[in-house]
């Protein structure tokens, strides 16, 4: 099992296919956590009352509605109960989070050491450490990371890391009705999400897949993995994230290389100047 000093790294498993939307993973977070009310918006996305991850959402459930071609026949009745003749309409409703990203590049651009790993392997920010540069926003591949407005300090999910110093588990998974979130240790939620898609895949569900699990991706592997039930796009997540900084160290290996080019080339001119006179 992957561990971080003596503990096993943790995570979440957030199930879609059992996701009812009743967003009381959101309502938890906020109650926990202290996060300030962020408004109530017609967003166009289905029933959706917030927009998306960001300083003051820390937990965001999308609703996504979906038209789906009608592949076997139908009865009488049930066509006349269907919205759209030939089509059927679904929900495909998610629990978005921070990825808590095994290569995390926002770690790699703080400036400050606001951004830290925890002992269970976790992301977090340290608000009274943060000065508000704002290097980890764009280097999130997520879009996770936000400025509070009027504070201008970055904000987002801890995985509720004072639950956990406890031996508390995260207030959403713990709110969640469905168990659509769930959280543990990491090596063991991705076993349970693998069953859990072959018994899908055995059920008729073949577009059911993971998101977020193989260590081998552009990121480690996440803390925060997924099961969807369709293309990551549809849920508005990037199909093929890349720690936005894994180029870096050969970057500064270049960039020595050109600096001791450089120098190696001032100090032949200072010696082929000292003979000369």
């Amino acid at each position: 099992m992957a561990e971080t000093g003596e503990r096993p790294r943790v995570g979440f498993f957030t199930d879609t296919s059992v996701c009812i939307g009743c967003k009381a993973c959101e309502v938890a977070c906020k109650e926990w956590n202290a996060i300030p009310e962020d408004g109530l918006v017609l967003t166009g996305m289905s029933y959706d009352n917030t927009q998306g991850l960001g300083a003051d959402t820390w937990r965001h459930v999308a609703f996504i509605e979906q038209r789906k071609p009608v592949e076997a026949p139908v009865d009488v009745f049930e066509a006349a109960a269907r919205a759209d003749a030939g089509s059927e309409l679904r929900w495909l409703m998610a629990s978005d989070v921070c990825k808590h990203c095994t290569h995390a590049a926002c770690l790699d651009v703080c400036p400050t050491g606001a951004l830290f790993r925890t002992e269970f392997g976790t992301v977090v920010v340290q608000e009274d450490i943060c000065n508000g540069c704002g290097y980890c926003i764009p280097a999130c591949p997520y879009g996770v990371i936000d400025q509070r407005k009027g504070d201008g300090r970055a904000w987002k999910c801890t995985m509720c890391y004072d639950r956990l110093g406890v031996g508390m588990e995260p207030a959403c998974a713990k709110a969640c009705p469905t168990d659509s979130i769930q959280f543990g240790p990491l090596d063991e939620l991705r076993e349970r999400a693998a069953s859990r898609v072959e018994d899908l895949h055995d059920a008729g569900v073949t577009e059911a897949r993971l998101y977020g699990a193989d260590p081998d991706d552009g990121v480690g592997g996440a803390g925060a993995f997924f099961l969807l039930l369709d293309e990551p796009e549809v849920y508005g997540l990037p199909p093929d994230p890349v720690a936005t900084t894994r180029d870096l160290p050969s970057m500064w290996r270049r960039a020595a290389v050109a600096a001791a080019a450089l120098a190696a080339g001032v100090a032949a001119c200072f010696v082929r100047d000292g003979r000369a006179r």
